[in-house]
């Protein structure tokens, strides 16, 4: 029996919305170009046209996978951040919309952010993502970017070759500072660390509880132990402009900002994502 790419496309968005899939028509659309190599929108191109037994085969995998609740870009073994295409697989975490706005607001702090260090690096994509901001800024900087994960530091390695950045980002092996000299200062630290609780992840979505990795979302704490750790040693290792840039979970900003001026930076600033959560920390160690 021939299939017309119109009927597949039904019964598939279909499927999805009776698994509770967030995005069936999107992630429908996602996968059938993927099998069929084409652009997302070259799909409306023609949708009377047949898929051979070899698609069909293929399609009904990635159909299954998603269907259990597999993210889709683990599937698709891509994701689109900032101004990067990346290769992305369960060895690290998926990049989010909320750590791509991070990018955004950090631009105005770049100019003067010479010497960089950005600490939980997984994919690679926040250390790339800046490095390609800062070459279209025409500024001159180097990123160093670490992991206590060899299996996240392979990815982001190979996310390196791909987007060409040998030479302006080195990936290190370490637990956070651990195998950073202290001779070392930077101006611009950045993290986005593991925040959630025990608690928080418990009730997460099955495409974060049951697919990405646990080591890279919980903490203890409350979530708040890598966190506190980054900010209580993080604070030798900038200069005395250095900014200090963290994500976070929504709730934490209290006892955060409380604990980070203890450990003696001047001035915290709390700072809103894109849905009004207070997501991200801004520490100067001396009043900017």
């Amino acid at each position: 029996m021939v299939y017309a790419l119109r009927e597949i496309k039904e019964k598939t968005e279909n499927f999805f919305l009776t698994k509770g899939i967030p995005s069936p028509k999107l992630d429908t659309d996602l996968l059938l170009a993927h099998v069929l190599r084409i652009n997302r929108l070259d799909l409306y191109l023609d949708l009377d046209r047949p898929l051979t037994k070899a698609q069909l085969d293929e399609l009904r995998e990635y159909v299954k996978r998603r269907g259990q609740r597999e993210p889709i870009q683990y599937i698709l073994g891509a994701s689109s951040f900032y101004n990067c295409n990346l290769i992305i697989d369960n060895r690290a975490l998926i990049p989010r919309q909320e750590t791509e706005y991070l990018i955004e607001i950090l631009l105005p702090h770049l100019a003067k952010a010479k010497k960089i260090l950005e600490l939980g690096t997984g994919s690679g994509a926040l250390a790339l993502a800046l490095i390609k901001a800062l070459d279209q800024l025409k500024i001159d900087a180097h990123v160093t970017a670490i992991d206590k994960d060899e299996k996240c530091l392979a990815l982001s390695k190979l996310n390196q070759e791909k987007l060409k950045l040998k030479e302006k980002v080195d990936f290190i092996m370490s637990d956070w500072f651990s195998a950073i000299s202290k001779e070392n200062q930077y101006d611009l630290i950045v993290s986005n660390p593991p925040y959630l609780s025990q608690e928080l992840y418990e009730i997460a979505e099955p495409e974060v509880k049951d697919y990405e990795p646990k080591q890279a979302l919980v903490a203890l704490d409350r979530g708040m132990a890598d966190l506190k750790v980054i900010i209580k040693e993080g604070y030798y290792f900038l200069n005395l402009n250095g900014l200090l840039v963290l994500e976070t979970g929504a709730e934490q900003h209290l006892e955060l900002i409380k604990f980070a001026k203890d450990v003696g930076f001047k001035r915290v600033d709390s700072v809103q994502d894109l849905n009004k959560y207070d997501r991200f920390l801004f520490l100067y160690r001396e009043c900017m």
